[in-house]
């Protein structure tokens, strides 16, 4: 198989949460741990960064990496979901992992994954751990997929763990109060293995304290922790916790000395985010007069402050091009949207997306007016035609709409 063939295989024979949503969570690890033996046990030549959350973990993660870069370290990073490649999920120093190597991972285990019903995540988190393993990287930064406790990439015993923050999502699998998602989340916290609390809440604070406490891991608030915030060319709103959670992070790696790191390297690092790791989707803008922005915040906990950092910005109307995935709760999001702008409803290009017709009709209950359209490409160009120099256009909902623009 070439690589198109290779990753449609991935893609369209195994289940995978990106595409499928339920069916996709698995109820535990055994699978993982029986396609790691398999592998000899790449995981355990790696020194990583565990970084789970509902929000912020793929920018942290993407953060983290560049810090590291600009220390001079081998930087392994491997998040998910992917924009438009499956390739961007698995990097090395902000470099893509080759279509060879992936080809030949699939085509050399191809039989092994069939005969033990592997899931896409499964041979994903696989694949990566075996790459970073042949490539001897310094460091590996591991995001976790969905959850924690359950999650494919729970194997590793990691240098430090990270959650960023808790919110309500996913919860047909995590559970629906704080604490249950605080339950899964903290899973990820191991004996002895220090734990970077991004953000905690009443509900939250207690369920991490706990966990730490019965590991014996060291456990860092970073929003107590850290005063000083340094600049990022990652300018949403919401970076403003990533940020002092990398930092705090960094303060970690660098007390156990397994890591050096200096000021400089942890400034020089955070400005250069894109440059370095090629993160896309996160309070992007692609164009000026009209200014558009695209972002992949796709839930409450997120959508409060990507819709909050709009009301700031100056503009005369404003334009909404929308999409989203069939399991969202639109009761919680939909609110937050203002009623005073033109809305553009879409349907991205994935069997989990909702039809415009629903989306049109839930908005209009919560006054948000708009046309529906048969693509992401023809609502946005739709707003980029109705839009004057001076409005603003804002195009999300979803990850899979923002991969459907022209982000380069």
């Amino acid at each position: 198989m070439n690589y198109q063939e290779t990753t449609n295989w991935m893609f369209n024979q195994l289940p995978m949460y990106q595409l499928q949503g339920a069916s996709a969570y698995k109820e535990d690890l055994t699978n993982i741990r029986l396609l790691a033996a398999h592998l000899d046990n790449p995981q355990n030549l790696l020194k990583c960064i565990h970084v789970a959350g509902t929000n912020g973990k793929g920018s942290t993660s993407h953060m983290l990496s560049s810090v590291l870069q600009e220390a001079g370290y081998k930087v392994g990073l491997y998040t998910s979901p992917h924009l438009k490649d499956f390739r961007e999920r698995i990097k090395i120093n902000g470099k893509e992992i080759s279509e060879e190597f992936v080809i030949e991972f699939i085509a050399k285990h191809k039989s092994f994954f069939e005969a033990n019903d592997m899931s896409f995540f499964e041979m994903s988190v696989g694949l990566a751990f075996d790459y970073f393993a042949a490539e001897k990287v310094d460091i590996a930064i591991i995001e976790v997929g969905l959850g924690g406790r359950l999650d494919a990439t729970n194997i590793i015993t990691p240098l430090v763990s990270v959650i960023t923050n808790i919110g309500l999502d996913h919860t047909q699998f995590l559970g629906n109060t704080l604490e249950a998602i605080a339950g899964e989340k903290a899973g990820i916290i191991k004996p002895n293995v220090p734990v970077v609390i991004g953000e905690y809440t009443n509900e939250t604070k207690p369920v991490f304290l706990a966990k730490a406490e019965e590991n014996n891991a060291p456990i860092y608030l970073a929003s107590d922790l850290i005063d000083q915030i340094y600049l990022s060319d990652l300018i949403g709103d919401y970076q403003f916790h990533n940020k002092k959670t990398v930092q705090q992070t960094i303060a970690v790696l660098n007390n156990q000395n397994a890591f050096t790191i200096s000021e400089e390297q942890l400034k020089e690092g955070l400005l250069h985010v894109v440059k370095n790791t090629g993160l896309q989707g996160r309070w992007q803008q692609l164009g000026e007069n009209p200014k558009i922005i695209c972002d992949t915040a796709h839930n409450k906990h997120g959508l409060t402050v990507v819709m909050n950092q709009i009301q700031n910005e100056k503009f005369e109307k404003l334009h909404i091009v929308l999409g989203v995935v069939n399991d969202k709760d639109l009761d919680s999001i939909l609110p937050l949207f203002p009623k005073e702008a033109k809305y553009y409803f879409c349907r991205p290009d994935s069997f989990r997306g909702l039809s415009t017709e629903i989306l049109q009709s839930e908005s209009k209950k919560h006054d948000l007016i708009g046309e529906k359209y048969h693509s992401v490409e023809i609502a946005f160009a739709e707003a980029k035609k109705n839009a004057s120099e001076n409005d603003f256009i804002y195009v999300g909902g979803s990850t899979f709409v923002v991969a459907e623009l022209p982000l380069d």
